[in-house]
């Protein structure tokens, strides 16, 4: 294979075609006999004996000579070629660069592919692309950390440099690898696509209309940060990590200092990419174990169920006599249990903040909705027309209580007028309190200004201690003032630096924010609700999920069992889903059979929320069965998710179960999005197609019976029932029995 072990004939020919080139360059020989060339040329001597190939070549031509010359570099240039051409059809189209005790990553040649794969069969578990190097250029045998069994690092000297390492083992039975891209020119954008063939992919972002698994899923490359779906439904929801869980028993686990773009091209390929320009590496972990298995990082009590208020909210008196009307309607329809939750809007009003001394106000506040418990709503904006936020300027302690962007040095300060550009209902707000801004001392304090709820708004610095603390602080007043048991703050998705392309400080990049304020505000105890999470999911908060549309698509009713697989897996366990029949106008508002259909699935879930009372939307039939589920989630569902809390909180595994997690090697399951479990033993297997009064049930754990709740028959697991009946009064549940 190489030139220092070529064939002893190919070394005597070669000597033979070039003796006369050298000759004709100068090398003087003695002249022989002309007979002496009838020697055989295959003749094996210690040198070729130069007087007849001298004698011969004289007696040739001019063009004899060139054309014997020529014909001698041809040979020459053709051998080396079929040499070199033999060596690389030798190699084969993968190479190992890193191999484990379970597992190894390879490179492919043809593609410019990293592969993963277990040992000692070689299974393949993933097949990653590479979008940023050569892919025709393989990185053996250049390894550069040779002297480390534990490491492999290659070079593309003008692109980037890539270093895998094995990494110690996150969880027993598991092998994890480190990769890190590190570009060597500003230009270089790194991008890593992960393949979907043959694998179903779970985790990762929250979307408008949510999959299971991700696959279906299809989103442009956009940055990997939690946001509101409500103002922006192309974009990713509020409840995201950086974690991606494949059913062949991989993990992907993005680094949380990297800044990223995500993009999901459908039943093809995700992908994680740097910003362009920014000249940032790309690093992440993979972790391989046997099968699909999750591995994961106080359960806050709520009651349930949840009823919105939405009456009046021009006065204080109003809402106060709308609260007690919505109560003595409950009561009425013995419906008197639960928490009535009020808006933002309607705790604002309610509160009075500006008006009422906080002393006062606890002396005047009677139970508003006993026998119930009330919810009260705030947010970390302040609307820069309201008191709150003036009252702060004036103060002088606007400089710490806000988000803030800082002029550059020896620049001039920004018009302040240009800092509400895009902003819906800015100018209004803008032109009121312009004369404010123009009395402060804008070189210190340059308002971050966003929209939120259709109003001009300056948003918490979180990362002040002192705003913080302040903030806190007014929230349990106000929750003491008002006599609430649970308080929901909304807006804690987003970056509003991201928002409007503004250099962000290092503590508040990408989901920064979400993940300081939902720290900040677990320490006010188990009543607390939360919009978002990300990297929170340890903390005793429930989460609010994403409004859902009002009909039968992924955005509404098809999405609601996926986003519950996709909160559980990622640790958000506490949950409370959107309004039973969805808060979104949908294609089909007001439906009963819709009403019906999600009612039943939320009876299952940690808490129950109504929007629309029973009584408005249906017939008395739907009122009578809203009573029955009622008591069904608490006398049969709470005391489940009592018992599997406590298995997450030791074991790290999600109380709602997808199918696969009893039967993890099966293809089958990896793809069902419209059943789920509730630990190990209870499957619940919903209609979620109008007009459907049957559906094929998947029972998950080959070896296992099923009893159904509803009709006492008994089947095994690791089957399919086809065809299984379930009228609109009905919800097919099956408990394990073995």
């Amino acid at each position: 294979g190489s030139f220092g072990a070529l064939p002893e004939d190919f070394l005597e020919l070669s000597q033979r075609v070039f003796s006369p080139v050298l000759l004709q360059e100068g090398r003087a020989a003695e002249p022989r006999h002309p007979c002496d060339r009838t020697m055989p040329l295959s003749r094996h001597t210690g040198q070729i004996p130069e007087s007849t190939w001298t004698l011969g070549f004289r007696e040739m031509t001019e063009p004899w000579k060139g054309a014997v010359g020529c014909l001698g570099v041809a040979v020459f240039f053709a051998m080396t070629i079929g040499i070199i051409s033999w060596q690389a059809l030798e190699q084969p189209p993968e190479e190992w660069v890193l191999r484990g005790r379970d597992a190894g990553m390879l490179w492919e040649r043809g593609r410019g592919a990293l592969l993963l794969r277990a040992l000692p069969a070689g299974r393949p578990v993933l097949a990653i692309a590479v979008g940023s190097v050569p892919a025709t250029e393989p990185p053996p045998p250049r390894d550069r950390c040779w002297h480390d069994g534990g490491q492999f690092c290659y070079s593309w000297e003008e692109d980037a440099e890539l270093r895998l390492s094995l990494e110690p083992p996150a969880a027993p039975g598991t092998e994890c690898y480190s990769v890190r891209w590190t570009p060597l020119r500003p230009d270089v954008t790194l991008k890593d696509c992960f393949s979907m063939a043959n694998v179903s992919w779970y985790g990762g972002p929250s979307i408008r209309a949510q999959r299971w698994p991700l696959n279906g899923a299809e989103s442009p490359a956009q940055p990997l940060v939690s946001g509101d779906l409500s103002t922006n439904p192309d974009g990713f929801g509020p409840v995201l990590e950086r974690y991606f869980l494949g059913s062949t028993g991989v993990t992907v686990t993005v680094a949380p200092d990297v800044s990223l773009l995500l993009s999901l091209e459908s039943h093809r390929q995700f992908c994680l990419e740097t910003p362009a320009g920014r000249a940032e590496p790309l690093q992440y972990q993979l972790c391989v174990s046997p099968d699909v298995t999750p591995t994961m990082r106080n359960f806050p009590p709520c009651r349930s169920p949840i009823w919105r208020y939405h009456g009046p909210e021009g006065s204080a008196a109003k809402i106060r006599r709308g609260l007690r009307s919505l109560v003595r309607r409950l009561k009425r329809h013995r419906l008197q249990e639960g928490v009535v939750a009020l808006g933002e809007r309607g705790t604002a009003v309610l509160a009075a903040v500006d008006l009422v001394p906080w002393e006062r106000r606890k002396r005047q506040v009677p139970a508003l909705v006993e026998p119930l418990e009330l919810s009260i709503t705030l947010s970390p904006y302040a609307s820069v027309t309201s008191p709150l936020f003036l009252r702060s300027l004036r103060g002088g302690e606007a400089a710490g209580y806000w988000l803030s962007r800082q002029p550059r040095p020896g620049g001039s300060s920004p018009d302040p007028t240009l800092l509400a550009h895009g902003s819906a209902g800015g100018e209004a707000a803008l032109k009121f309190a312009l004369p404010v801004f123009r009395r402060f001392p804008i070189f210190h304090f340059i308002p971050l200004l966003t929209t939120w709820k259709g109003q001009l708004c300056a948003r918490l610095n979180v990362t002040s201690e002192a705003a913080l603390g302040w903030y806190l602080a007014r929230a349990q007043r106000l929750q003491q003032a008002l006599g609430a048991t649970y308080v929901a703050f909304e807006g804690v998705e987003g970056n509003s630096f991201l928002e409007q392309d503004v250099p962000a400080p290092a503590e508040l990049v990408d989901d920064g924010y979400t993940e300081v304020l939902a720290a900040a505000l677990a320490t006010l105890g188990n009543g607390t609700v939360i919009s978002a999470g990300t990297r929170s999911s340890h903390l005793p908060l429930f989460v609010q999920m994403s409004p859902l549309r009002s009909d039968w698509s992924h955005a509404g009713l098809k999405g609601l069992i996926p986003s519950v697989l996709h909160y559980s897996l990622l640790g958000y366990n506490f949950f409370i889903p959107d309004a039973v029949g969805g808060s979104v106008a949908g294609a089909t508002p007001g439906d009963p059979e819709l009403f019906v259909r999600w009612l039943q699935i939320v009876t299952f879930l940690p808490v129950m929320a109504f929007g629309t009372p029973p009584w408005l939307c249906c017939d008395t039939w739907v009122l009578n069965l809203t009573r029955q589920c009622i008591q069904r989630h608490r006398d049969f569902v709470v005391p489940l998710l009592l018992k599997y809390s406590e298995e997450w909180q030791s074991l790290g595994y999600p109380i709602f179960r997808p199918a696969w997690w009893l039967s993890p090697t099966d293809p089958v399951a990896f793809t069902i999005e419209d059943e789920f479990l509730i630990g190990d033993e209870v499957l619940i297997a919903p209609i979620t197609e109008k007009g459907q009064r049957w559906r094929d049930i998947y029972l998950p754990g080959e070896g296992h019976l099923w009893l159904d709740t509803n009709t006492a028959r008994v089947f095994d697991g690791g089957t399919t029932l086809r065809n299984y009946s379930a009228s609109l009064a009905e919800v097919p549940v099956f408990v394990k029995t073995s």
